[in-house]
């Protein structure tokens, strides 16, 4: 049975610093049993980011549709984990109004950090949240999971204006405000005629490994793997420059773009 302070232990042995702008991609089940459950973790991480800015996804795309358009902010849950869950109903935590791609955020800066997510007609544009993670040097953590939850580099692909990523027609979504006040926000959501792209997103580990992009470590019994914003947005985009449809398929990144050999 893991305690707080064996899941303190691991956040600082992989490299987390408590001033970073951490993003954390999670699985809960994967950590193993631990004292008090899920909320334990997220004590343990909003504990030793109390100085930085801790952020969760907390994304709504897999209810959010033309017949269900009403994002809640307050209320809507999010399609992506237990910690994001209970992460954006803790005391002090603001969450976006992206109404697919939302994020929750805790720090001193929190407010400003997601500013403005309302604005946007896709999901992951360069000067939204996503991009902040560029700007501010952030970290992210896989948490359990792979880098086929990297929601950053459909980011990275939104940003290098990648084809085939999105839906040509948006969607008639509304997001409710803090007063009720209901606003009109169309999206492009992400759209493949060649399936989910970030099936494939997980061949990047091993060029991130490589140039130190991405280091791996362990959080109670869950493989994790920490990396480095602005390194995979730009490995990323130099290899999306070879080949603009390297998602497209499963296979390897070619060993020559990033071996000496």
């Amino acid at each position: 049975m893991y305690t707080k302070n064996d899941i303190l232990k691991g956040i600082q042995e992989i490299g987390i610093l408590p001033t970073d702008t951490l993003l954390i991609h999670s699985s809960m089940k994967s950590i193993g049993p631990v004292e008090n459950g899920a909320d334990t973790v997220i004590d343990a991480f909003m504990e030793y980011m109390k100085e930085g800015l801790l952020i969760f996804p907390t994304h709504t795309w897999e209810q959010m549709s033309e017949k269900y358009n009403i994002f809640r902010p307050k209320t809507e849950p999010s399609c992506v984990g237990l910690l994001t869950n209970i992460f954006r109903q803790r005391p002090g935590v603001v969450r976006s109004l992206h109404p697919t791609h939302s994020v929750a955020a805790y720090g001193a800066d929190a407010l400003e950090y997601i500013h403005g997510e309302e604005n946007w007609e896709t999901p992951c544009p360069r000067k939204g949240c996503w991009g902040r993670l560029y700007d501010r040097k952030a970290k992210i953590l896989f948490l359990g999971c792979s880098l086929k939850r990297n929601t950053f580099l459909h980011s990275v692909e939104e940003w290098n204006q990648i084809p085939n990523r999105l839906a040509e027609v948006p969607k008639p979504l509304k997001i409710e405000l803090q007063d009720g006040t209901l606003i009109d926000r169309p999206l492009r959501g992400h759209q493949s005629t060649v399936g989910d792209v970030s099936q494939n997103y997980d061949k990047m580990l091993e060029p991130f490994l490589h140039y130190g992009i991405a280091k791996k470590g362990r959080i109670g019994d869950a493989e994790c793997v920490l990396c480095d914003a602005v390194g995979m947005a730009e490995l990323t985009t130099e290899f999306l420059k070879k080949n603009t449809m390297l998602f497209d398929n499963g296979e390897p990144v070619p060993k020559e773009w990033y071996y000496n050999v």
